[in-house]
């Protein structure tokens, strides 16, 4: 039987943690929530809906992924499949199944959930947004031959082979630096088309100048970052 765990990074989203996890399907065998330095009531909001609850007082994503990685590292039985999910129901949690398919079905080692256009809701991207996907795609597969199309927050992968990417980006490059790794390492890997709805609250990314504008040069450093390392 496959184990999935799923970490889902959270910064007050009291409003919807609970949709989320409620989303999810049966077929996960623990859901984890880490609270990122939340002030209001994400955390009891969380536990209620049945999620086992971290708190990462330090500000960041990456932060947040890797306190969960921390927690899933001290169990005595691994998961076979760790899937991230954005905390804000911008995704459609019950898609799980298909993320994680090719995984268990054709033993992909890497799964994005891709948020195509013609399944986006209108607003659901920013324009940066949509113009930082494609940048960093673009450059992806003008200097690795990539086939990502997106950096999709909604993401399968085999947990044996995630922990040999070694994360460490502590913000805003968490997602690419993993894409990039499991490039450099030739995992194998697909993408998943995937609805993708406007979030409930606001972006504390995109929905500010000052978060767009730090996440693209993470982005961009990290790609450059690897394209001239051997």
């Amino acid at each position: 039987m496959t184990k999935i765990m799923v970490i889902i990074p959270a910064f007050n989203e009291e409003s919807s943690i609970a949709h989320v996890i409620n989303d999810i399907p049966s077929v996960v065998d623990e859901v984890i929530v880490v609270s990122n330095n939340s002030t209001d009531n994400t955390e009891t909001n969380a536990q209620k809906a049945g999620a086992t609850v971290l708190s990462e007082p330090q500000k960041g994503y990456g932060y947040a992924c890797l306190k969960g990685l921390q927690y899933v590292a001290s169990k005595v039985e691994k998961p076979d499949i760790i899937v991230f999910l954005d905390g804000d129901y911008s995704d459609y949690p019950e898609e799980l199944t298909k993320i994680v398919a090719p995984i268990v079905d054709n033993n992909i080692d890497f799964v994005i959930g891709a948020r195509i256009k013609r399944l986006r809701e209108p607003g659901s991207m920013t324009l940066p947004q949509i113009f930082g996907n494609w940048l960093a795609t673009t450059l992806m597969t003008l200097f690795f031959r990539s086939k990502f199309t997106d950096l999709g927050p909604f993401r399968a992968i085999k947990y044996e082979k995630l922990l040999r990417l070694n994360m460490e980006d502590k913000t805003y490059g968490w997602t690419v630096e993993m894409q990039l790794k499991a490039l450099k390492q030739k995992l194998t890997y697909t993408e998943i088309p995937v609805n993708y709805r406007n979030r409930i609250g606001v972006s504390k990314v995109s929905g500010t100048i000052k978060g767009a504008i730090f996440a693209g040069v993470k982005i961009l450093g990290w790609i450059f970052k690897y394209s001239f390392k051997s």
